[in-house]
C-alpha cells in the first residue's frame, strides 16, 4: 500500500505522515529532506541559491545518509530548498529515489508537495493536509524558537507566503491538490487530532475502495 501526503510548509503533514507510517507498520521517506539535503550541499560548495548546475550535481551525489543531518531543519536550509526545487533538472535528478522508495513490497508513506500528483499518481491512498499561513506561521515560530532559532512572527508568516507562492507557481511539479485526494485542513486542530483525522481519512478511502 502506497499512502501519498501533500500538503505546504507547517501544514502538519510530516506529523501526520509518520503517525500514519506507524500505524499501518509502513516505511516513511519526508521526500522534503531530499531537497533540503541537496540545498545543504549547494550551500556547503559556496555555490548561489539560483545555481541550477549546482543543484543538479548536489542532488545526483546525493546519498540516502545524507538525509539524517538535524542541520537540515535549519529555517534558512528550508528557504533555499524551496529555491532549488524549483529546478526541473534538480526534480528529475531525485525522481527515482522517492520512486523506488514507494516501489518497496512493504509498503510506504511518502510525504511532500508532489507526491499524489506527480510522483505517485496511482498511490493507494491520497491525502492533501493544509492549514491557514498564519496558523502555519505561529507553528513554525513556535518551532524555530524551541530550536534556538527564534524569529519573529512576521518574518515567518512572509516566509511562509513567500513560499507558498513559490511552491504553486513553479512549472514542474507544483503543489496542488489531487483530484483524488482527501482535504484534510488542521488549522483548528492540535498534533492528536490531526492524527486521528488523517488516520480516519486512510480508513475511510480503504473501506470506500473494498466496497468497489
Amino acid at each position: 500500500m502506497i499512502i501519498a501526503i501533500d500538503g505546504p510548509a507547517a501544514s502538519g503533514k510530516g506529523t501526520v505522515a509518520k503517525a500514519i507510517a506507524a500505524h499501518y507498520g509502513l516505511e516513511h521517506l519526508d521526500t522534503g529532506l531530499l531537497y533540503r539535503a541537496t540545498a545543504a550541499a549547494v550551500r556547503k560548495m559556496g555555490a548561489a541559491a539560483d545555481d541550477a548546475q549546482a543543484g543538479l550535481r548536489a542532488a545526483r551525489e546525493l546519498k540516502a545518509g545524507d538525509l539524517a543531518d538535524t542541520f537540515l531543519r535549519n529555517r534558512h536550509i528550508g528557504e533555499l530548498a524551496s529555491i532549488i526545487a524549483a529546478f526541473p533538472a534538480v526534480r528529475e535528478a531525485l525522481i527515482t529515489m522517492q520512486r523506488d522508495f514507494a516501489a518497496r513490497e512493504t509498503g510506504a508513506v511518502l510525504d511532500g508537495r508532489d507526491i499524489g500528483t506527480f510522483i505517485c499518481p496511482d498511490a493507494d491512498v491520497k491525502l492533501f493536509v493544509t492549514a491557514s499561513p498564519e496558523e502555519r506561521a505561529r507553528r513554525r515560530t513556535l518551532e524555530l524558537e524551541a530550536r534556538g532559532e527564534a524569529t519573529p512572527y512576521g518574518e515567518v508568516l512572509a516566509d511562509i507566503r513567500k513560499r507558498d507562492e513559490r511552491d504553486s507557481g513553479r512549472s514542474a511539479a507544483p503543489l496542488k491538490m489531487a483530484e483524488d485526494a482527501v482535504l484534510l485542513d488542521t488549522t483548528e486542530l492540535d498534533a492528536q487530532a490531526a492524527i486521528a483525522a488523517g488516520i480516519a481519512a486512510v480508513e475511510a478511502v480503504l473501506r470506500s475502495q473494498q466496497g468497489q
